[in-house]
């Protein structure tokens, strides 16, 4: 407020050093601001110069002290100049006061209403045009009549410019506030010259695609983005320069950000294209869960279209599998015939390994993301992985910084890399070797897991079809469905799959997630615990306290009614077994009616796919036996949700 009254002070002793009378009035006609020679000209008293001075206690003061001479009706006269007032617009006069004395007026309107008025003192001017008509025989009165109109066309001149300057001032704002607007819009808005350079943007590149400058008036695309980003928008850009409006999207390679570009034609009055407008937006979340979206429902279709085959084709089997054990366990077989028998028994088992592997990716099949040390389970994968793989080939884990807890499906990780290290293993054969699974965030936005190994790498047959279903290159020894799984599985969290063989050698597959780090711990709360084996309520229960929230507890679905109108609850963590004939599934409605803003969760030792833990439907279900950990950080996805 200091610093607002200085300013004003300052403003004020800026107007009063004008030689010129000045006032403004708002459009309510009540005085905003004048200067000490608006007073002095027309011997104002100070009411009548104090802001909210009204325009007409003015007019009516002026009239009465004679300003503008005899007048018949002073009221009138009053109303008169008021009304004017109120339609005012621009003009520029001179007129003589009742003192002899001669002033301009010259007056704008202001674009938020009201006027600014300027008076001057031109009586010196006007002598001087009197004189000059008197003494100089030498000019004729048309040449003096000339000389006056210029002067008072300079005048008017003066006035128009002074106008043109407020309207200069008024664009300038406009401006401003334009890129005030554009520079809070979460994407890149930015206009582009025929030969790609920028003219303007709104300081949001960097944000879209992080790495790249926010000061780029003047670069050419390829100089701001790179040549490999500028390569894949420059067809669109074409298009644009071409007439055409386009939308497409695009990956940035450095941050691995999903880029939705819109493009659209600049043209100018007469429709020729002089240019192009960009709008650039990040749709990676969008992008993921459309892909998964996208996924699932080809999952569904194959479901569809393999149900019935496999089902035919397992009864198939089970029919050659019983004639053959039977032919099998006949005596007195030739050698021969028994080796038949037992080579199609066999291929039968095969089969059925192979019905097993196409379910898997056919049939409906549910990521269960949860909390995960993804070190911890890394570490894990390496024990597995450790008796199947000989002892001259190594396993090494490499992980870069990364937060603690990950939102991940950590069966469906180890599944897919245990996948792609019994490949590797199988690449690089009797020969030593090293298989190395490495970990990094792709800035915010992907986790980035790549296994490499020292084998021969990929033939280009495999790296252009390694992915398709019951592609091998073992011959008969594979099934041609491991990488198939992987990519299902990373399809389905969102992700991609990405195969390529290394400089030096061997192959390389990496897998990218997308990155959903967790919070460490929720904030204390109090928490309903509701189970009925007294041992497992007093050992979740102190993990609960070490956490530090408040805990009661409750052994039935009736008990934990009674407890759930309790103020300030924060959660209840329910069994879902639980005695008198009521579960926590059923406890977990009853609550979702009575409180539909209170958190639910609950835990469990029933298996995935079992019928009363699927009932469960929407409300998270933590796996027995559980860690310190891994319930604190399930806790905290709850928080999170």
């Amino acid at each position: 407020m200091q610093a607002q009254g200085a300013q004003t002070r300052m403003l004020q002793a800026g107007l009063n050093l004008i030689q010129q009378a000045l006032s403004i009035y708002d459009n309510n006609l009540r005085l905003v601001v004048s200067n000490r020679r608006f007073q002095e000209m027309f011997n104002l008293p100070d009411d009548l110069v104090a802001p909210g001075a009204t325009f007409e206690d003015t007019i009516r003061f002026l009239v009465a002290r004679g300003e503008y001479g005899e007048v018949d009706d002073p009221q009138e006269a009053v109303h008169v100049r008021v009304e004017q007032a109120r339609a005012f617009k621009p003009h520029y006069m001179e007129r003589t006061r009742s003192n002899g004395r001669t002033i301009s007026v010259e007056g704008a309107p202001l674009s938020q209403g009201g006027w600014v008025a300027v008076y001057t003192d031109i009586t010196d001017i006007k002598t001087q045009e009197a004189l000059l008509r008197v003494r100089s025989e030498e000019l004729s009165d048309q040449l003096l009549t000339h000389a006056e109109r210029l002067a008072q066309a300079n005048r008017a001149l003066a006035a128009t410019n002074a106008a043109l300057e407020e309207a200069k001032r008024e664009l300038t704002e406009t401006e401003a506030r334009t890129r005030l607007v554009t520079g809070m819009v979460p994407a890149h808005i930015a206009h582009v010259t025929p030969d790609f350079h920028y003219t303007f943007s709104n300081r949001r590149l960097s944000s879209v695609m992080p790495g790249s400058p926010s000061d780029i008036i003047g670069l050419t695309i390829e100089e701001a983005l790179g040549a490999e980003t500028f390569a894949r928008i420059e067809p669109g850009l074409k298009r644009a320069l071409a007439g055409e409006a386009n939308v497409f999207e695009t990956t940035h390679e450095g941050s691995g950000h999903r880029i939705r570009v819109a493009l659209t034609p600049d043209r100018d009055g007469e429709g020729r294209v002089q240019g192009v407008y960009v709008l650039s937006a990040d749709v990676t979340e969008e992008t993921q869960a459309r892909a998964a979206l996208a996924h699932t429902a080809k999952r569904e279709l194959a479901a569809q279209l393999t149900s019935g085959l496999a089902h035919d084709f397992s009864n198939l089997l089970t029919i050659i599998m019983g004639l053959q054990g039977r032919l099998e366990r006949t005596g007195g077989l030739p050698a021969e015939a028994a080796e038949i028998a037992r080579a199609t028994l066999a291929a039968a088992r095969r089969g059925g390994t192979l019905l097993d592997r196409i379910a898997r990716i056919s049939g409906p099949s549910d990521l269960h993301p949860a909390p995960t040390d993804l070190v911890a389970c890394l570490a894990d994968l390496k024990t597995m992985a450790g008796p199947i793989l000989p002892q001259a080939i190594t396993l090494g884990v490499v992980l870069e910084d990364l937060p603690d807890q990950l939102l991940l499906d950590p069966g469906a990780l180890q599944d897919s890399l245990l996948n792609l290290v019994i490949n590797a293993r199988d690449a690089i054969g009797s020969r030593p070797g090293q298989i190395t699974i490495s970990a990094r965030a792709v800035r915010d936005t992907w986790l980035e897991i790549t296994v490499t190994d020292t084998g021969p790498g990929f033939s280009e047959q495999a790296l252009d079809h390694a992915l398709d279903p019951f592609f091998s290159t073992k011959g008969g020894e594979g099934s041609g469905l491991g990488l198939s799984m992987v990519y299902d599985q990373t399809k389905l969290a969102g992700g991609s799959v990405k195969l390529a063989n290394r400089a030096g050698g061997g192959a390389s597959v990496t897998l990218r997630l997308p990155l959903r780090p967790v919070n460490a711990r929720a904030a204390p709360m109090l928490v309903l615990l509701v189970e009925d084996s007294e041992v497992i309520r007093t050992s979740v229960r102190e993990m609960l306290r070490a956490m530090g929230h408040t805990v009661v507890e409750a052994g039935s679905v009736a008990e934990a009614l009674e407890l759930a109108d309790l103020p300030g609850l924060g959660l209840v963590l329910s069994d879902i077994g639980l005695p008198d004939g009521a579960t926590g599934v059923d406890l977990m409605a009853a609550l979702a009616a009575r409180a539909p803003q209170l958190r639910r969760a609950l835990m469990t030792s029933l298996p995935r796919g079992d019928a009363l833990r699927e009932s469960a439907g929407a409300v998270p279900v933590l796996t027995k036996p559980f860690t310190f950990e891994k319930l604190s950080a399930f806790l905290a996805v709850l928080e999170d949700e």
